[in-house]
């Protein structure tokens, strides 16, 4: 009987021993999952400023030649101006052609002059504003998930794309209350901009959808992205003069829809900060030549 009662107790602890390792496994193998996770967020999240920063040192590059090549026109400019005025010299008396023309290659010169500062300043206060805004946005989104709201600078113009999932039922228009957290941190950032303007876009995948409320995906994405206007007037104050709504359909895609992921990928809402064309648009108007 002693024996007995020693081999049970021996089993008992055995068994013990096992359960508590085997938890301690699956718990540093769960604590591993974790940190690769995250490992590999940070990873995508650096590939990204990365590839931001490569695509705006390349505009920003394209952009300093247009100016070394007017401040070189420039020169040339006052070269041609100077030789003029020392041919001039010798001449005791300048017809009234010669001066008006002296006095247009001044004005000229003067005019390039000007409109190579007023390129660089709008250059400077462009990539300014949007940094700016940017980084508005980020610190009033840190706390939502990376993979449901995206904020990028591409080609000159601030995108915020907001995943599907987060902000509508599936086949659904109807704005979720989940969303309307997200929304009215943006439109608080928005809304401290009131000269900005901005374009809401609707995106799906490419499953087909038809039911007594939606037609088809036009349908659907012009449908989620004027619902996100109607709660960006309604619910915090746009003023709706600002925005624009519209649907893209399926025919953006961000990837392929071979998997769920692709799908789910293309499934999503842009609002498009737009840049105000009215600054440049005066400064093509000034005189270049």
């Amino acid at each position: 009987m002693k024996i007995t009662n020693v081999l049970i107790g021996c089993i008992l602890v055995y068994t013990f021993s096992s359960c508590v390792s085997s938890k301690r496994l699956k718990e540093e193998q769960d604590k591993y999952a974790r940190l690769n996770t995250f490992y590999v967020q940070v990873q995508d999240d650096l590939k990204k400023c990365r590839d931001d920063e490569a695509e705006a040192a390349r505009r920003r590059s394209l952009l300093e030649a247009e100016v070394n090549s007017l401040n070189n026109q420039v020169a040339f400019l006052k070269e041609n101006n100077n030789t003029m005025i020392n041919q001039l010299k010798d001449l005791s008396v300048i017809s009234s052609s010669q001066a008006e023309s002296i006095k247009k290659s001044l004005d000229n010169i003067g005019s390039k002059d000007a409109y190579i500062q007023d390129l660089q300043r709008a250059m400077n206060r462009k990539d300014s504003l949007n940094m700016a805004l940017v980084m508005n946005l980020k610190g009033a989104l840190n706390d939502v998930n990376d993979t449901d709201i995206e904020i990028k600078v591409e080609k000159g113009v601030v995108f915020i794309s907001i995943s599907d999932k987060m902000l509508f039922r599936s086949g659904s228009s109807d704005v979720t209350d989940r969303a309307q957290t997200v929304l009215g941190k943006v439109a608080q950032v928005l809304n401290g901009k009131p000269e900005i303007e901005f374009m809401v876009e609707g995106h799906t995948d490419n499953v087909p959808i038809k039911n007594n409320c939606i037609l088809d995906n036009w349908d659907l994405s012009v449908k989620r992205a004027t619902a996100v206007v109607r709660t960006l007037q309604n619910r915090y104050n746009i003023d709706p003069k600002r925005m624009t709504a519209g649907g893209r359909g399926e025919y953006i895609p961000l990837t392929g829809n071979e998997t769920a992921e692709g799908k789910s990928a293309n499934r999503r809402t842009r609002i498009i900060i737009l840049p105000q064309l009215d600054q440049f648009f005066q400064l093509l108007e000034r005189p270049q030549s």
